[in-house]
């Protein structure tokens, strides 16, 4: 895992306490070498700080997000609602603030790890696809395609946006969302869960602003809205393959 923190007191504490949870971190101490170990180590979870030097940790976030579904977490000692917003608005999957508890901390991470995919995944073919009108998901390749254009959508996204295809029609609530996309055991703002619903609408809706795929329940939670045709479709290799 990488840890982008500039804050020496704090990089001490966290890599031993990492360290001694199984942990294999690897530290940087601005954003730009934070981007340049991402790309040599590949690792499998990003704790990033908002306040970088060099490059910012929001800009780190964006980069990242841009080419890797890997889960970040920003940890930083900016607690206000607008510093987090921001953080969720690229593409970060979770936060916490300092100080810090470094057993949830570590609880976060590994339901973090937990719900990303797993290499063993990636070539699992009997995934089968959901598609619900113009929109198309794989689970097996972590691919999303709206209206025939490929979708890059970040970890959490994808997750939200897969609960909700294989429910469309229904209402889901927000407990629901947030127990099965976070965890039962989530103590982070529930704002967490409207942030990612208005991510994922300026991806898939073709006007944002006036959703029709992902509506509201007011006092509910969302729904997924049913097109006049509604398919399960096997992944496009088994489709390949042709019948068995």
């Amino acid at each position: 895992m990488l840890v982008a923190e500039d804050e020496e007191s704090f990089v001490d504490a966290l890599v031993l306490g990492l360290k001694r949870e199984g942990f294999l971190v690897e530290v940087a101490r601005d954003g730009a070498e934070a981007l340049d170990k991402f790309d040599s180590v590949r690792p499998d979870l990003v704790l990033l700080d908002l306040m970088l030097p060099r490059v910012s940790g929001i800009d780190v976030c964006r980069s990242i997000r841009a080419r890797s579904t890997v889960p970040i977490i920003i940890v930083t000692a900016k607690g206000a609602e607008i510093d987090t917003v921001v953080g969720l608005e690229v593409g970060a999957d979770d936060y916490v603030t300092k100080p810090y508890r470094m057993r949830e901390l570590v609880a976060r991470m590994r339901a973090a790890l937990r719900r990303a995919p797993r290499p063993d995944e990636a070539g699992d073919d009997r995934l089968e696809a959901i598609e619900v009108g113009e929109v198309r998901l794989d689970p097996s390749r972590h691919e999303v395609v709206v209206r025939g254009r490929e979708v890059q959508l970040p970890l959490k996204e994808f997750e939200l946006l897969e609960l909700l295809l294989t429910n469309a029609g229904r209402v889901l609530t927000r407990d629901t969302l947030i127990n099965q996309v976070w965890s039962p055991h989530y103590v982070g703002d529930t704002k967490t869960l409207d942030v990612h619903i208005k991510r994922l609408r300026t991806r898939i809706e073709i006007d944002p602003a006036s959703p029709v795929l992902i509506t509201t329940i007011r006092g509910l939670g969302y729904r997924y809205e049913l097109a006049r045709t509604t398919t399960r479709a096997r992944s496009t290799a088994d489709q390949a393959q042709g019948p068995g």
